[in-house]
């Protein structure tokens, strides 16, 4: 069945989006909030800021008119920064379908209200079915049609199953899971971790050190999430250790860029501004710490990343006291 999707948001990955739904033969039509570069990329056909020489297909719709893009459509693909998820629906509340599907792609956590984006749909769009698709997919990839696996997450298996239909395609590979507490919270901090292996590589640290962070911080991030009622086997899957590797180890992961300069020297805002694109990880550090707090976790990774973010801790302090800490069982 072929569907009509709005796409909002014309960053990297909601171009990806767009072409892999458009070769799927659904009608797309993707939004872009400034006008001039929505023209521009609707005359070349080319988005040459975040997915340059990747052709656009003519029968893609490309606006910046949110009700063109929004109108009639069956599914909206929420393809802005986590940040900004609340404010673009406050303000269009009013030209979404109540029986849209909402399909989230941003990995982060709201950091005022440290609320998964589930939650903050939910309350704002509470007649609308949500899907959080995440996993180990750089919008780089996607673009060129490299084998990639995904997970579409929902509350409802039915709506799960729909989005994996209509995002499935021949180098796009789609499972499912009921777990969206789970598959929202691996997501999410996975850019945490990501951050702080990159701050490590930018302290000059090799391998062992790497890897010291990917186990431990997965071991943190499920801590957490099962405290918040998630299944912990989630985290042996696509949005738990699928995600975190590839995000802790690419050289397309934007927040292990900003994590290694950071390593070298750089200040949090000095790091995202060179990056040039939004790093969801150093917003979402504050967010888990709070929500570590709240939640009674123990979480040391994230307690020095957000020292060193937050705080203006020494990145090498951080390292030291992590090494010294009490010794415990591996699997406490």
């Amino acid at each position: 069945m072929n569907y009509n999707i709005a796409i909002l948001g014309g960053g990297s990955w909601g171009t990806a989006v767009s072409k892999l739904l458009s070769e799927n033969n659904h009608k797309v039509r993707i939004w872009f909030r400034n006008k001039e570069k929505a023209e521009i990329v609707k005359n070349i056909r080319e988005n040459k800021h975040y997915l340059p020489d990747i052709k656009i297909p003519e029968n893609i719709l490309v606006t910046s008119d949110i009700h063109e893009a929004v109108k009639g459509a069956d599914i909206i693909v929420l393809a802005v920064p986590t940040q900004e998820v609340r404010g673009l629906i406050t303000k269009n509340i009013d030209v979404f379908n109540k029986d849209a599907v909402l399909v989230n792609l941003s990995k982060g956590l709201e950091k005022d209200t440290l609320y998964r984006i589930s939650q903050v749909c939910e309350e704002l769009l509470p007649n609308n079915k949500f899907v959080a698709l995440s996993g180990p997919s750089h919008a780089e990839e996607v673009a060129l049609e490299m084998p990639t696996t995904v997970v579409a997450a929902s509350s409802d298996e039915e709506v799960a199953k729909l989005v994996q239909d209509v995002f499935m395609s021949d180098y796009f590979r789609v499972y499912i899971n009921t777990d969206i507490i789970g598959v929202e919270i691996g997501g999410a901090l996975k850019n945490v971790i990501a951050l702080a292996v990159g701050i490590s590589n930018g302290l000059g640290f090799g391998d062992n050190t790497k890897a010291a962070l990917i186990n431990r911080g997965i071991h943190e991030i499920a801590r957490l999430a099962e405290k918040m009622g998630a299944d912990k086997l989630t985290f042996l899957g696509l949005s738990g250790i699928g995600d975190l590797v590839v995000t802790c180890t690419s050289v397309h992961s934007r927040n292990r860029k900003a994590g290694i300069l950071i390593g070298k020297g750089y200040t949090k805002e000095e790091a995202a501004k060179e990056v040039g694109m939004v790093v969801e990880g150093i917003i979402t550090t504050h967010a888990a710490y709070q929500m570590a707090k709240n939640e009674s976790v123990e979480m040391p990774i994230v307690n020095e990343l957000y020292a060193v973010l937050y705080l203006d801790h020494k990145a090498t302090d951080t390292v030291d006291r992590l090494m010294k800490r009490n010794k415990k069982h591996e699997l406490n």
